[in-house]
């Protein structure tokens, strides 16, 4: 089971676990038009890899290009996409791999009225 971690309890949740990073699974698109996260300024080493590129292709070397990152296992990797479905499966995908995976619940943009997003709840952007 993934754990899923809202937006709203990122600071805190690596305050816990100081071996966090966020991966960000979006579309080279969605950054450039949307914007990204900038968790550097929060101490959030940030990643960005599309899981699936735009008409829903998957990114069949997901895995593999993940791994060139040389993200250390006994890190905690916090995955991110604009609403909280492909980061889960990416998060799943990983931690079939053996990485320590959880999903930001609510994305960059949010998911509806309760779960507000990265941005919307005012953490770093660029």
């Amino acid at each position: 089971m993934i754990k899923q971690i809202p937006s709203q309890e990122i600071k805190g949740y690596i305050k816990n676990n100081p071996k966090s990073v966020l991966l960000d699974v979006r579309t080279k698109e969605e950054w450039d038009q949307i914007g990204s996260p900038d968790g550097d300024k929060i101490g959030l080493k940030t990643y960005f890899l599309s899981s699936q590129f735009v008409g829903g292709i998957i990114n069949e070397n997901f895995l593999e290009e993940f791994k060139n990152f040389n993200i250390n296992q006994d890190s905690q990797v916090l995955v991110m996409c604009a609403s909280g479905n492909r980061s889960q499966r990416a998060a799943e995908l990983l931690t079939k791999e053996g990485y320590n995976c959880a999903n930001v619940s609510d994305g960059f943009t949010g998911n509806g009225a309760e779960k507000i997003g990265w941005k919307n709840n005012q953490l770093p952007v660029k």
